[in-house]
């Protein structure tokens, strides 16, 4: 990651033969590069390979101290100075079926932005992410159910049920509203004359006739009810939800939203 990106991220430091030497916590200042590449830094993913006898051993040690028993704070800085630990480059790392362009994709979905745009990067015409890379399938649990299903198409009154640039889940019904640049979990419901522009909805969420969504993200289960509008008023939209610097909209589970009436 770049050098500026260090303090979100738990810096791992290496020598020239990416044997682990230190691992800094989100330094907010002097952290130390990968030997060679000074705009660069080695950011921890989280995931360790070990022998089942150097974790447990580890553990153990661990567990006799007076300490918070923090992996990254603790287990691995115990590790690395009486044990070989190397680090791997996840930027050279290789998939079957797939072009430079996403070689060593990784995203930290830590914060609300990051995991937005990260779903993003799963509708673009050449995916950052591939999901439909049949030499390297993603395997994910069945839910058995039926495909999506587009409903009316009706150009004269704008009832149409469609969807560009997206990705949508079995058991979607969009029934006359207009999707794109969008990811649909399962059993989604879109409704008429809906607008649905950059936006994550989660499983079952039902949106009502003439609502208008944009950048936002809608927990599983929600209820927007008929002429909801969300993504269009920041001021108003912070009155009801959390909204991030870059205006994106989060409307948790459970959310109770007040129905407008049509004139």
């Amino acid at each position: 990651m770049p050098i500026i990106e260090a303090h979100h991220f738990g810096v791992v430091e290496i020598d020239n033969d990416w044997r682990v030497t230190g691992f800094v916590e989100k330094p907010k200042e002097g952290a130390k590069t990968i030997p060679g590449r000074p705009e660069m830094v080695l950011a921890s993913m989280g995931n360790y390979i070990f022998k089942a006898s150097v974790m447990t051993d580890v553990l153990q040690r661990n567990a006799l101290r007076d300490a918070a028993h923090d992996f990254g704070k603790e287990i691995i800085p115990a590790m690395y100075p009486r044990m070989k630990v190397h680090a791997y480059d996840f930027a050279q790392n290789f998939i079957p079926g797939e072009a430079d362009l996403n070689r060593g994709y990784w995203r930290d979905v830590g914060t609300i932005d990051s995991y937005f745009a990260a779903c993003l990067d799963l509708v673009s015409v050449t995916p950052m992410f591939n999901l439909y890379n049949m030499q390297w399938p993603i395997v994910s649990a069945p839910m058995n159910l039926p495909p999506a299903k587009f409903v009316f198409a009706d150009a004269q009154t704008q009832r149409i049920g469609i969807a560009t640039d997206s990705m949508v889940s079995d058991g979607v019904i969009i029934s006359g509203g207009t999707i794109n640049r969008s990811v649909l979990h399962p059993r989604v419901r879109v409704h008429s004359y809906t607008d649905i522009d950059e936006s994550i909805l989660m499983d079952g969420v039902d949106v009502g006739r003439h609502s208008k969504i944009r950048r936002a993200i809608i927990d599983k289960g929600v209820k927007i009810p008929t002429g909801t509008t969300i993504g269009y008023d920041v001021e108003a939209d912070r009155q009801r939800f959390t909204v991030t610097d870059t205006g994106i909209v989060v409307v948790p589970k459970g959310a109770e939203i007040e129905e407008k009436v049509m004139a």
